[in-house]
């Protein structure tokens, strides 16, 4: 392992409660480079919106496993968050802004485009019943 590098994995239940431990776990892990506090707003903003992905979209209100594994390398905060729930089969068409399959639930189909806003990166993965993983990478710091 790097010198500068740090790695930690949290798997927690599919429920709107842990939505809040992972947004807290994801901010504690980056207390080490002295974030700002709008850093840590971005970084907590985007947990909680891939999680809330996840309980809504991937498990459809199932309660199931969510794996969130947080790596720093250097200066750079990797974030996954990843489920195996119904996957999106077009992810593309996903990540479009205000699109949404949770109409029905008043869901406003901005997740992926809050997550771009607040992350340097995001990249998502997805095979239909298989599960989805969402990539994301933000630098703390100059």
């Amino acid at each position: 392992m790097m010198e500068n590098s740090n790695e930690m994995m949290l798997i927690f239940d599919s429920r709107a409660e842990n939505e809040g431990l992972a947004r807290i776990a994801a901010a504690a892990f980056c207390t080490h480079l002295n974030p700002t506090l709008e850093e840590v707003s971005d970084l907590k903003t985007a947990v909680s919106e891939a999680v809330t992905n996840c309980i809504i979209h991937g498990y459809q209100g199932e309660v199931c496993k969510i794996r969130m594994r947080c790596t720093r390398k250097d200066r750079t905060i990797y974030v996954d968050i990843e489920d195996d729930g119904v996957g999106i089969p077009d992810v593309e068409k996903a990540m479009e802004p205000l699109y949404t399959t949770r109409a029905d639930q008043d869901r406003s189909g901005m997740g992926f485009t809050f997550m771009e806003a607040f992350m340097d990166e995001v990249k998502v993965t997805s095979s239909v019943g298989k599960g989805t993983c969402v990539h994301m990478s933000k630098k703390i710091g100059n």
